[in-house]
């Protein structure tokens, strides 16, 4: 029999159990539920790469039935699953033909822009990495406002330090690099030396089959960043970098979360009026 091309695969994991912000897939956003946003944002992201499938994973019932009702298809999941990733992994293993690329759009992440999803299908395709994420380079502003943020919610929003190749080699919850004699460089460059982290990945299938064998490891445990497990282990994870938009923000992981998101589309417009 000739072989089945198999559609790469989009997972929105979407826990009910949060512990920072119990049921936040359900919870509005400027007149949407963050799962309604991170939905749509998946299904366009699959028009435009082509040969991608979209699947909810969740552990309540709840947030299935929303999925369903969304148009959406929808998968539960065990409870006992933790991660992301671990979410992920439970859709792919079993799919009757497995993705050879498996796209985990965190479903606490309403402004990934959908093209992002093609770029990092495309850019792990032509990699011999294992995993493809995205970073944004930080503004000045942008930067003195996440550390602002980091004031009152300092989990929330995560860094990235990279090699010239894009290869990552680190992320943190802590705003890294430390920067010496800032002034000076404000004066040089409009953009700061801090990446701003997208909760956005594409791994191999193989990748996140060796990830999930993997017990978590001491950094991930301590940042509570699960893709520092592949770092830890020895994986290559590819960093594409990405320009910032008006929306840019980290993921949706307290109240104060929700009021940042609101206020960017309050002083911004609705992200996805241009890509409807």
């Amino acid at each position: 029999m000739p072989e089945i091309d198999a559609p790469d695969l989009i997972v929105v994991p979407a826990r009910y159990g949060s512990s920072r912000l119990p049921g936040k897939p359900l919870i509005a956003i400027a007149g949407q539920t963050l799962l309604a946003r991170v939905v749509a944002i998946a299904t366009e992201g699959a028009r435009r790469a082509g040969n991608v499938a979209v699947v909810v994973a969740t552990d309540d019932q709840r947030i299935f039935d929303h999925a369903r009702s969304l148009g959406c298809d929808a998968v539960m999941t065990d409870p006992a699953i933790s991660s992301g990733s671990g979410r992920a992994w439970a859709v792919a293993r079993d799919r009757a033909v497995a993705p050879s690329i498996v796209v985990n759009l965190q479903g606490d992440a309403p402004f990934v822009q959908p093209g992002l999803i093609a770029t990092l299908l495309a850019a792990l395709r032509e990699s011999r990495c294992a995993v493809a994420t995205p970073v944004v380079p930080l503004p000045w502003p942008a930067l003195d406002a996440l550390r602002a943020h980091k004031a009152t919610s300092p989990f929330s929003g995560t860094t990235c330090a990279r090699r010239a190749d894009g290869r990552a080699l680190w992320f943190s919850k802590a705003v890294i690099p430390a920067i010496r004699d800032e002034a000076r460089l404000r004066e040089a460059d409009a953009l700061s030396p801090v990446f701003r982290h997208i909760g956005l990945y594409a791994y191999r299938f193989a990748a996140l089959q060796r990830f999930e064998a993997t017990a978590p490891t001491p950094y991930e445990t301590l940042e509570g960043l699960e893709q520092l497990r592949f770092l830890e282990t020895g994986e290559d994870i590819l960093t594409v970098e990405t320009a910032a938009s008006p929306h840019t923000m980290s993921g949706i992981d307290t109240q104060a979360d929700v009021a940042m998101a609101e206020r960017l589309i309050a002083e911004h417009g609705e992200p996805n009026t241009t890509w409807r």
